[in-house]
This record gives structure tokens, C-alpha cells and sequence, in this order.
């Protein structure tokens, strides 16, 4: 297979994306896009995380009008009710309040877009996350180590946070994180990028 050259873009201002994207060794520029990241009325988590990845990614081919962009988004859903990042201390132990003992579904939405073509790839990988039942003594020790304020659903599965976890389910493990990447690969590969 003869390797595409092209720019690639990380449309994003997560050090965790970053993170990830720096294991597979590809050359890449990383942009913070600067959106709205409201979810619209009435919009479900599918929609509103692959709505916001692609808004990431078509921002970004504004100024990289050749390259390959990368967006990604994640919205968690717990009993009907959207979770983002918490922010705060206080907000972080309400979430984690709420969830546990209890099932939340987080929906990873990548989309790889060719900003020279306008052509598209888009793809949700949801995975489902069963917490233990978490007193108030153990959420408050579990937040004053890993101040997971900026993850939503408050807490870092690749840090502490696994201790706060009784099972995960998903088809792409690195999708719990912020961005799936053997999606990505496979996404990259079909438009003739290879990795490794």
C-alpha cells in the first residue's frame, strides 16, 4: 500500500485526545476549534456528539483547507439525563452520586473529514459503564486525587477513576477516553493513510 502524505488535524483542546493520538506516532498539528458545545433541543446523544465532532472538524478546515481533520465528541447518558463535564468539585460529586451503582452509556463520536474533497467519515462507539456503589467518603477521596473536572461523567477510567468502576463494555477501549482509535485507524486507512 503506497502511504498518503497529507496534513492531518486533531480538531481539539483535550490533553486526553492529544494523548491518545500521540500513540499511534502519527505527524499531526492539533487546533483547539472553539465551539458551542450545547446540545440542541430535543437532540439525542448520538446526534449531539457526532453534530459537535463534525462541527469541530469542518471549523478547523476553514484555515486547513487540504488536510485531514479529526473531531471528536463524547455525551454520556445516565437514565435519560445528559452528563457533561462537571466542572467543579461540588458538580463532580453530584454526578458521581447519581451514578452509582447504576449503568451510563457514553457515546464517542469520531468523524474524519477531508477538508480538499468535503468528504466525510462518521461513526459512534458507545461504551457502557457499570459503577460500583460509591459512598460519599470514597467519592470525596476518589475527587481529591484525580479532579476529574473536565471529564464528563467525573471520573478518569485510565487514572484512579478504574477503582470507581465494576465493568466496562465497548467494541474500542480508547473510546471511553475521548477518542476511538481503532475507529480512527480504520477510518485513516480507507483513505490511504497507514498506520503504523
Amino acid at each position: 500500500m503506497t502511504v498518503l502524505t497529507r496534513e492531518i488535524v486533531l480538531a481539539s483542546s483535550s490533553s486526553y485526545r492529544k494523548a491518545l493520538m500521540a500513540r499511534l506516532g502519527i505527524d499531526c498539528e492539533i487546533i483547539a476549534p472553539d465551539i458551542d458545545e450545547t446540545a440542541l433541543p430535543g437532540e439525542g446523544p448520538v446526534a449531539t456528539a457526532t453534530r459537535l465532532a463534525l462541527t469541530k472538524a469542518r471549523k478547523i478546515a476553514l484555515q486547513k483547507t487540504a488536510a485531514l481533520i479529526i473531531g471528536s465528541d463524547q455525551v454520556a447518558l445516565l437514565d435519560n439525563t445528559l452528563l457533561g463535564k462537571p466542572g467543579t468539585h461540588e458538580a463532580a460529586v453530584l454526578q458521581l452520586r447519581a451514578m452509582s451503582g447504576k449503568t451510563t452509556v457514553f457515546h464517542t463520536a469520531i468523524c474524519l473529514y477531508d477538508a480538499a474533497s468535503e468528504e466525510m467519515q462518521c461513526a459512534n462507539v458507545p461504551t457502557t459503564v457499570r459503577m460500583r456503589e460509591l459512598s460519599d467518603d470514597v467519592i470525596e477521596r476518589y475527587l481529591l486525587q484525580d479532579q476529574p473536572y473536565d471529564c464528563a461523567g467525573s471520573a478518569k477510567i485510565e487514572a484512579l477513576g478504574i477503582a470507581l468502576v465494576e465493568k466496562v463494555e465497548s467494541d474500542d477501549p480508547t473510546a471511553l477516553i475521548g477518542l476511538p482509535l481503532i475507529t480512527l485507524v480504520t477510518m485513516l486507512q480507507r483513505v490511504g493513510v497507514v498506520v503504523p
